[in-house]
């Protein structure tokens, strides 16, 4: 079994990073005001299929409705395998069609066959075609006591409003980087593993607030060394650069050093990394600059060097150059998949980048 599938929550008080989430969730079994649809968006890996599960063994403990289910009897167990009768998933990527919400639908008017509720939990829920949130709708509006619908989502922009005023909706945050790493060391120690603190950092800052990641980093990162996790190879398994081509690179963007940075490339290239990776990099420096530049005192979780490096650079940028970079390299990682190589499409990113300022 995966450390992912192993250490998935069974509680809410194992769910990290959700605290205000977790304590409305609390709060509204405790008091028994429960409403009938429920939302929970954020970027993926944060654990909102898992608390849309945990919220349904709640509602179905055979113990009564508590916010720390029993977790031995058969309804409990049965969720958790997956199992459960009356909790029916929905993947709603696959099921699109109006069809297919229809058919779903027409069972909400049959009383569940174990459970208190019969809880329908739509996936990617944002995904459902227009005449399918039609037809969901018109059972949101007059719900059977005995339904209770829980939405996820990692698009919340793309559901209708019409579908967001019905329900109570939730919004989970990224992971904060040292919570990650308090839930890595805790599995770690559970497994019986060497913990390296630095190893950890490198896990957590990869992972970029999500929590699944993480783990399945920290997997990889096991069996490519065999059962250690050591910092080397978490470097070269992420294709870690150091800092200073980061440096270099913005550098080559503010002073127009074309020659300089397709030289540089071509040296970069020469290590096994995600390009993808070094784009999401550049993007964390520009933020890092702007803060330097306008909130001096504020170390924002930076290194010595980087804070030497932020105060140098910061005196030859301005607001807009900053804005510009950013900008350019946001919507050239979403058309980065479409280059010939994702070496020419970082090229051409930020030779955009360059040219724009030497315009100027």
């Amino acid at each position: 079994m995966s450390l992912a599938n192993k250490w998935r929550p069974k509680i809410f008080n194992d769910v990290v990073g959700q605290k205000y989430v977790l304590l409305a969730i609390k709060n509204s079994l405790n008091s028994g005001f429960i409403h009938h649809a429920w939302l929970f968006s954020g970027i993926r890996g944060i654990g909102k299929t898992t608390t849309a599960r945990l919220l349904s063994k709640s509602l179905n403990c055979e113990m009564g409705i508590s916010f720390i289910p029993c977790n031995i009897c058969d309804n409990c167990k049965d969720i958790d395998n997956g199992h459960f009768v009356d909790l029916l998933e929905i993947d709603a990527a696959s099921k699109t069609k109006v069809e297919d919400m229809r058919d779903l639908l027409d069972s909400t008017q049959y009383l569940p066959l174990k459970g208190r509720f019969k809880i329908y939990l739509i996936d990617e829920v944002h995904m459902l075609s227009k005449h399918s949130f039609n037809a969901l709708l018109k059972t949101l509006e007059e719900p059977p006591e005995h339904i209770k619908f829980i939405l996820v989502t990692t698009d919340f922009s793309k559901i209708p409003l019409t579908i967001i005023s019905r329900c109570i909706q939730f919004n989970l945050k990224s992971i904060n980087k040292f919570e990650i790493i308090k839930k890595l060391k805790y599995i770690l120690l559970k497994e019986k593993i060497t913990i390296n603190l630095l190893s950890l950092d490198l896990l957590a800052n990869y992972s970029y607030g999500c929590m699944r990641d993480a783990i399945s980093l920290t997997e990889q990162a096991l069996l490519i060394g065999n059962g250690r996790i050591l910092p080397n190879i978490i470097i070269k398994m992420l294709g870690i650069l150091d800092k200073k081509y980061y440096f270099s690179l913005i550098k080559c963007l503010v002073f127009r050093k074309i020659k300089k940075m397709l030289l540089l490339l071509n040296k970069i290239s020469n290590y096994d990394i995600d390009w993808d990776v070094l784009l999401i990099e550049l993007l964390i420096l520009l933020n890092k600059i702007v803060l330097m530049k306008y909130l001096p005192d504020i170390n924002n979780n930076c290194s010595v060097l980087e804070i030497k490096f932020f105060k140098e650079i910061s005196l030859f940028v301005t607001i807009e150059m900053i804005q510009y970079f950013y900008k350019t390299l946001l919507i050239g990682r979403k058309e980065l998949f479409l280059s010939p190589t994702y070496k020419i499409g970082i090229e051409m990113i930020l030779m955009k980048a360059i040219l724009y300022v030497s315009i100027k």
